[in-house]
């Protein structure tokens, strides 16, 4: 199971995390790797640069994933329930950490290619219902996203209880387990700093015009 398949079992059955997550912790013989990006490191210029996505896929991903696979092959190995309770932490931050970027990638796509573009279907549909359009929902996900204090993530999620889309944020990495991820925005400063210093909401305005709006909507209608 991928960590976007994770992610989105969890979101939808949320009853079922305690199996998921057992089943996860007992395959730790299976290392999780750094995926590639879909698109080359310089090629979301001139909104984020390929500095940052460079340092930010092959040093900070890469570190989760180191993590992760630290953190499960120590919990294969611990004998009580105390020692495992300790490891919950790292697990949550690493994993969190490799769910949560493997999704931001994908979340991203070059002008090129569509990136900024929300075309006419489901999702815009559902945008425009539950927001008033494209605009209200940048600005609410925006605030929401700007306000959160030290590190995190601002989401667009498809909430299955309400049939709605909503906007969450979560804190650190953790991973939005409530809600179908469908847009993810990363606000730890490793994310922007190097470009855009502390003036985070030049970030938040930029990304935008890189959001790859076609994921969005595969993710929305699968």
């Amino acid at each position: 199971m991928s960590v976007l398949s994770f992610a989105r079992t969890v979101a939808r059955a949320p009853r079922a995390l305690p199996r998921a997550a057992l089943s996860l912790s007992s395959q730790a013989r299976f290392q999780h790797t750094l995926p590639e990006l879909p698109y080359a490191y310089d090629a979301l210029e001139p909104h984020i640069s390929g500095q940052i996505m460079k340092l930010h896929h092959q040093k900070h991903h890469q570190t989760y994933v180191t993590g992760l696979n630290a953190a499960e092959e120590s919990y294969a190995k611990a004998q009580s329930p105390k020692e495992k309770i300790l490891l919950q932490p790292a697990l949550k931050f690493n994993g969190g950490g490799h769910i949560n970027h493997s999704l931001f990638w994908k979340n991203l796509a070059p002008t090129s290619q569509g990136g900024g573009d929300l075309p006419a279907g489901p999702l815009k549909d559902a945008i425009q219902a539950d927001f008033g359009g494209l605009d209200a929902l940048k600005k609410k996900l925006n605030a929401a996203t700007a306000a959160i204090q030290g590190s995190g993530w601002g989401w667009l999620g498809y909430n299955p209880t309400t049939k709605k889309l909503e906007v969450v944020t979560t804190a650190n990495q953790d991973p939005l387990l409530s809600h179908v991820p469908l847009i993810g925005i990363d606000i730890w400063e490793h994310a922007f700093y190097l470009q855009y210093y502390n003036v985070k909401p030049d970030y938040l305005n930029a990304i935008w015009k890189v959001i790859n709006f076609k994921e969005a909507e595969a993710r929305y209608i699968d």
